[in-house]
């Protein structure tokens, strides 16, 4: 069981969002609830892209709220949410709350007028239970419009604690620690020790843009992640490149992929989740990947754990002692502001909720009124403990930040390139041109 959301049809948004252009500057919201604060009707509907077990599970961790509440809160998932969101909300028939996976498509329907501000009640639990990083990715402007919901933490690398003592390895502690680790055991086993797989359907690519974003984040700083996301700084400047290049230095090199798969090339044609086995099996001794990939090893037959047969930690940065990490998650906004929407809203912003559905499995969240212990996985435990360590640098996925123009569509399209020998600087220049010209 396992949380794993990627924006596979933010192109398709992004076009969305632009038909809203008029509507927003010319019909108001799309919202027809009564004023703010009104008595509801008992029925609070809910829209995402949570779907299968997963939907289940989420309607579980409310039900007993429900009942105390005498609420119904009805959820409805979709694969097309990211068009359909705005298509909904241009034509009035908007839910009365909506669970976004990006951070953008919310600020652009915010910023349109389609969403309301959250009531203080939500802005306080957020206050109480959530970093500053986490709050901002729920404002526009001035105005605060949204909760963070669950999350997840990229970055992990996969390996097998056993192998490491076998091989009189220690986990590095910096990025040059990783490659010194790397090398040996490519000399101790005489094969390659990593293995990836980038490929994802029409997604196909993005397991590199994660790979990226780690580094950019870990070389340069949030200071000017945060400007690549805004393209204050272009994918040609000079950190980025040199963060391509840290990246190239572990899956460009053929002594050092594919374990089990074949050479560099073939990184674009393994899917990404087919990467569990070997791992699982102990024939790839290091693989890059967010914590949901627990439950692919799970699937694969292999015990995750500090003793089992599959760990993992956190890519390290330049410096030992640094925690810097990258990461997705959901932001909830609100198309209607009647008491009972409003109540869910807050409900579903505070730890009691958290504490409800991380206990179910599955997920985890960064609210801090979380409990480590009530996750079921190990990795999940760790992982709800990095995103609460005050010393910890959260910034969200950044390709989920950019326009889908670039972060599902030149930045996926210029990995596959780059990973077929594309020259570096040529990929950038084809990733920079993908940004909107306004």
């Amino acid at each position: 069981m396992r949380s794993f959301h990627r924006r596979i049809t933010a192109p398709i948004a992004m076009v969305a969002i632009a038909g809203l252009t008029l509507a927003g500057c010319s019909g108001g919201p799309g919202s027809t609830s009564a004023e703010a604060g009104a008595e509801g009707d008992g029925v609070v509907t809910v829209y995402g892209t949570i779907a299968d077990t997963e939907a289940e599970l989420l309607e579980e961790s409310w039900k007993a709220w429900e009942e105390e509440n005498d609420i119904d809160i009805q959820y409805e998932a979709s694969k097309e949410f990211e068009a359909q969101i705005a298509i909904r909300a241009q034509g009035g028939s908007a839910p009365d709350l909506a669970i976004f996976p990006q951070p953008g498509l919310m600020a652009d329907l915010a910023s349109r007028d389609f969403l309301k501000p959250a009531p203080s009640s939500v802005e306080d639990n957020v206050d109480e239970f959530w970093s500053s990083d986490w709050k901002a990715y729920g404002t526009v402007g001035d105005t605060f419009y949204g909760a963070p919901l669950m999350a997840s933490v990229k970055g992990f690398v996969w390996y097998s604690p056993a192998k490491f003592t076998e091989w009189g390895v220690e986990v590095p502690e910096t990025w040059d620690e990783l490659l010194a680790v790397t090398k040996t055991i490519q000399e101790k086993t005489g094969t390659a020790p990593w293995c990836a797989g980038f490929g994802s359907g029409d997604a196909t690519g993005w397991p590199g843009t994660d790979w990226v974003e780690d580094l950019v984040l870990r070389e340069a700083g949030a200071e000017t992640y945060d400007k690549w996301v805004a393209n204050e700084i272009p994918f040609t400047d000079p950190a980025i490149a040199s963060a391509f290049d840290s990246v190239g230095e572990i899956l460009l090199n053929p002594s050092y992929v594919n374990a089990t798969f074949g050479d560099v090339s073939s990184i674009n044609s393994i899917a990404f989740g087919d990467v569990a086995t070997p791992l699982a099996e102990g024939t790839c001794a290091l693989h890059h990947q967010a914590s949901f990939f627990d439950g692919f090893i799970t699937d694969a037959g292999g015990e995750v754990g500090p003793d089992g047969d599959v760990w993992a930690f956190i890519t390290p940065a330049q410096e030992a002692g640094s925690q810097a990490v990258t990461g997705g998650g959901e932001i909830v906004g609100a198309f209607s502001d009647d008491a009972d929407t409003q109540a869910v809203q807050t409900y579903l912003s505070s730890d009691d909720w958290a504490n409800s559905r991380v206990s179910l499995g599955g997920v985890i969240s960064a609210n801090s009124g979380l409990d480590p212990a009530n996750a079921q996985s190990p990795i999940l435990q760790e992982a709800i403990k990095i995103l609460q360590d005050s010393e910890t640098t959260f910034r969200f996925d950044a390709s989920d930040l950019m326009p889908g123009s670039v972060g599902a569509g030149t930045f996926w399209k210029g990995m596959v390139n780059w990973i077929n020998g594309a020259p570096t600087g040529e990929v950038l220049t084809s990733i920079e041109a993908g940004w909107p010209s306004n």
